[in-house]
């Protein structure tokens, strides 16, 4: 021990500690040791680097330049703009040369550079002192090379592609476009409208016309370009800077070209098809309406109700005008229409885009022309037919109904009874007429009745659309002759010489309508006279009364009684 108290192993540590003191001291003083060559420290490293600078490519970067006690001698963000410069090429100091090298896009890097890489013994005029070493902060933005053309990554491509842009070809397309550091500088988005050019031919920036080639509707692509193949040396002016590559992420939504015609797929034909549409028929379908991309903007069915036009007479847009042409009844196709067929360079305004192609996918309903008549198919004829149904003639007969695609309307079947009516009396539709007429007892036929003959533009409220072509399967039943034409009432037998005594009860001189009626209804029972089948006898005979009250006053008198064959004009009477 010491006179202190402290032992010697003590006092070997305070030593020891004393040391370590004077040798730190004099670190911190001593002259920093020169660099060899430069130090780069990644400061941030993106994720993705899809490409990374060589030698002679053209870079764009942002800096700022410190001296080791960090003062700042430059910057590029006091400038407002990136120091664009080829690498590797002796346009930069040496040590700068060999920093960027490397580099990706966004990637930033501390470098630290010494003097014989930098500015040397000579500095830089009044800005950098002899001998300095400098430390660059490096935000790379943009790499591309004199030899690069355009890339292309197409990261979507749609199941099926029936035409592939060419040049001179139309096209409709959504892009946004960025600079290679992901700056965004436009985008057909936020306008909510496309970009809508001619490809190939001069309309747009070298490298979008290439980048567009090939691609099918639905497709996605991401497009980089040079600036020597976007804005060159000069940039756009405001958002696109000088030397700049560009990158476009496009969808292609709409493609034709100005030769096109419409364009019929998907073609569904029935079996039987006796007819197929010409220019001046009035046609009945339903549609589908959607763009190429598949956007939807109408349809006949959300309406429920078809759409009825004349086809071949400019009563619709061009495209579709042709495309109905040659159609069956019951065929199913797609109609592809080229805007200058269709709506054009204006589109419609709220639905469909200007220069928009259109796919209507057309089910056809039924069509007919104005100068068509009842068509009647004999399916089944007895072997016996003495008797041929004609107008006046009662007759009865089942039918069942239905539109041209089938479409069940009615059928007497379902009621258990006949239908009954008089030919000639305009109690169903002209077309019906036409059907039963000539038609024998037992016989069937298949009758297709326009609707000029059947129930016209207008239909019947929930039972027949408005234009409809109609189908009838009828049977005839049963039939009774009618009376010959203008006649009500006949007689079988000759007719009495005191006709009016007879009907004259109360031999009073005048026949009241009591008398009248109870004398002819005694006549048809006792089968000297007969009635007009299909009618109320006593309507018939109430206007046999009122034809021979000539006077109007209720009662006959013989001067007013008369004949049919006596009488000059052609009026039911006796």
């Amino acid at each position: 021990h010491t006179s202190t108290g402290r032992t010697r192993s003590d006092l070997h540590r305070l030593r020891m500690l004393y040391l370590s003191v004077l040798v730190a001291f004099a670190a911190c003083n001593a002259p920093p040791v020169p660099l060899d060559d430069i130090l780069i420290e990644k400061t941030f490293v993106p994720e993705q680097c899809v490409r990374a600078v060589k030698v002679g490519d053209y870079v764009r970067y942002h800096y700022n330049g410190m001296f080791p006690d960090g003062k700042k001698f430059d910057s590029s963000y006091d400038r407002g703009s990136t120091y664009n410069v080829f690498v590797g090429k002796k346009q930069l100091i040496q040590g700068m040369d060999k920093a960027l090298v490397g580099m990706c896009i966004n990637e930033r890097r501390l470098v630290k550079i010494p003097p014989h890489l930098a500015y040397g013994k000579q500095g830089y005029g009044d800005i950098i002192p002899p001998d300095s070493i400098l430390h660059f902060d490096v935000l790379l933005l943009d790499v591309w090379n004199p030899e690069d053309g355009v890339q292309i990554n197409t990261y979507h491509t749609p199941s099926t592609c029936s035409r592939k842009v060419e040049v001179s070809d139309y096209v409709r397309y959504h892009y946004n476009g960025t600079l290679l550091d992901g700056t965004l500088f436009d985008s057909s988005h936020t306008r909510m409208r496309t970009y809508d050019t001619y490809v190939g031919i001069g309309w747009l920036i070298a490298g979008m016309d290439q980048g567009l080639l090939g691609m099918c509707v639905g497709e996605r692509r991401i497009i980089t370009m040079p600036p020597s193949l976007g804005y060159g040396e000069n940039g756009d002016g405001s958002d696109i800077p000088g030397q700049a590559s560009l990158v476009f992420d496009v969808i292609l939504l709409d493609l034709h070209n100005p030769r096109d015609g419409i364009t019929v797929t998907n073609q569904k034909v029935p079996e039987s098809c006796t007819r197929k549409s010409i220019a001046g028929d009035f046609v009945r379908y339903h549609y589908n309406g959607s763009l190429l991309d598949g956007t939807f903007f109408d349809s006949s069915y959300s309406r429920n109700r078809t759409y009825d036009t004349y086809v071949g007479r400019g009563y619709v847009i061009a495209g579709m005008d042709e495309g109905l042409i040659g159609v069956c009844v019951g065929e199913r196709r797609t109609i592809t229409i080229p805007p200058h067929l269709a709506y054009g360079e204006e589109g419609t305004g709220t639905k469909i885009p200007g220069s928009a192609v259109l796919v209507f996918d057309v089910h056809i309903i039924d069509f007919h022309n104005p100068s068509d008549n009842t068509q009647i198919t004999v399916t089944y004829k007895p072997e016996t037919c003495d008797k041929q149904a004609k107008k006046g003639d009662f007759v009865k007969y089942h039918y069942n109904a239905s539109l041209m695609d089938g479409t069940d309307i009615d059928s007497t079947h379902n009621y258990g009874k006949t239908y009954d009516i008089v030919l000639g009396a305009n109690q169903v539709v002209p077309g019906m007429e036409d059907g039963l007429m000539n038609m024998c007892v037992g016989e069937k036929r298949h009758v297709v009745i326009p609707p000029h003959l059947g129930y016209g533009e207008r239909g019947v409220t929930d039972e027949v659309p408005g234009s409809a072509v109609l189908v009838f399967d009828i049977e005839l039943i049963d039939m009774e002759e009618g009376l010959p034409e203008g006649y009500m009432f006949i007689w079988n037998d000759d007719v009495s010489p005191d006709l009016f005594s007879e009907m004259d009860k109360n031999d009073d001189k005048q026949v009241e309508p009591s008398e009248f009626t109870d004398y002819i209804l005694r006549q048809v029972n006792d089968g000297k006279g007969r009635l007009a089948p299909g009618f109320d006898p006593y309507r018939i005979i109430d206007n046999m009364f009122s034809n021979q009250d000539r006077n109007g006053d209720g009662k006959i008198t013989e001067a007013e009684f008369k004949l049919k064959a006596d009488e000059a004009a052609a009026h039911d009477e006796l």
